[in-house]
């Protein structure tokens, strides 16, 4: 891949598979996370490099959990460069200082931490075992091994919150000082447990005790609010930062820029093709076992479908996009008719999300895709 790009690694491994993850990640057996590491080595080796990626970020999973000659042999598969960014993605109760030493050693420079809660109901009922003490000592193990650029990961909606929980996370995020925080609203759908059992009206995972979609709403606008107070600009509809920490990697997500995965259920896009490895970590050993490739599709995007995704894609950042001419035409009802609405605004030959419209924002994006 040419040009300026990210590098995405999954490491798909957990301790335990959280009740509200919706990823391809699970508690995998220690035979097939050491295939799954060479496999993953493998692909790494046979990259062409035509140049360096300027970010990287390793995701999950848990990569924190990788012992030592693990991670090493992760990043020494890359080409030797100082990245403009490099993330690992971190779980609370994984951090210590030995292990955050050698994450700087390897050249990661943020490290994004999935806390989701710091209240204790709420995170035993996600299946996680961490404290807000030890969130807050973790992060200050982090700071000590010289790491300013750290995100702390929040969910809106988990079971047994109630607004004066959420207000409790917030508070301890005022009081650990993060420059970077990432809060979602809780994804309800059949790619995880919770989900599954929100959605057939079961009781299993608190998901009786799940806040209605109005409170969590609500929930997300007191952290906006909040968060502004703090600092933290929302730059993108679930993500806040101080100028300058605004994460380089995810950027290129929404901006369109090249990015290139490798690991199981990893994408890549090139600016015109898009392509993506097998789901699981079990496929994605079985495909090198077998000598062949792990890419399970591949296609290049046609110039409807590029300018679909310009919008539907761009349009999750809080600056919104610069149409082109054609896009402005190709799009001209479905733009006045949100505009007109108030979910949409227009300045400037932008276009950007109103605040009504970041809370629907799925439901407009939906007007952009054929």
């Amino acid at each position: 891949m040419r040009g300026v790009y990210g590098v995405y690694i999954a490491v798909p491994f957990c301790a335990q598979k959280c009740t509200y993850c919706n990823f391809a990640s699970s508690v995998l057996p220690r035979a097939l996370l050491d295939e799954y590491l060479a496999a993953l080595e493998t692909e790494l080796a046979a990259e062409g490099w035509a140049e360096p990626p300027d970010t990287l970020y390793l995701g999950g999973g848990t990569p924190s959990l990788l012992e030592e000659a693990a991670l090493r042999g992760i990043v020494e598969r890359l080409p030797r460069v100082e990245w403009s960014e490099a993330t690992i993605e971190v779980s609370p109760g994984t951090v210590t200082a030995d292990r955050a030493a050698l994450w700087k050693e390897l050249g990661f420079d943020r490290v994004s931490l999935g806390v989701q809660s710091f209240v204790a109901r709420e995170i035993a009922a996600t299946g996680r075992k961490h404290s807000a003490r030890q969130v807050e000592e973790e992060v200050g193990a982090l700071r000590g091994a010289g790491f300013s650029k750290i995100n702390i990961d929040l969910i809106a909606g988990l079971p047994y919150q109630s607004r004066e929980s959420w207000r409790e996370s917030l508070d301890w995020v005022e009081r650990i000082s993060p420059p970077h925080v990432s809060a979602y609203m809780l994804e309800e759908d059949e790619d995880s447990r919770l989900g599954r059992e929100i959605l057939s009206g079961g009781s299993r995972y608190g998901a009786r005790a799940v806040p209605d979609e109005e409170q969590i709403a609500e929930y997300y606008l007191e952290a906006v609010a909040r968060l502004e107070c703090l600092g933290l600009r929302r730059y993108e509809i679930s993500n806040f930062a101080r100028p300058g920490f605004e994460s380089r990697h995810n950027l290129k997500y929404w901006r369109r820029e090249p990015y290139r995965g490798f690991g199981a259920d990893a994408h890549s896009f090139d600016g015109r093709r898009r392509w993506w490895n097998v789901e699981t970590a079990a496929e994605y050993v079985e495909r090198f076992r077998g000598g062949r490739s792990p890419v399970e599709s591949s296609g290049e995007l046609s110039p409807r479908q590029s300018m679909e995704e310009h919008f539907f894609v761009g349009l999750r950042q809080a600056e919104g996009i610069e149409p082109a001419e054609e896009e402005w035409e190709t799009f001209a009802e479905p733009i006045r008719r949100l505009a007109d609405d108030g979910l949409l605004e227009r300045g400037g030959g932008r276009l950007r999300l109103t605040d009504r419209g970041t809370m629907v924002s799925n439901l407009v994006f939906q007007e952009f895709i054929n």
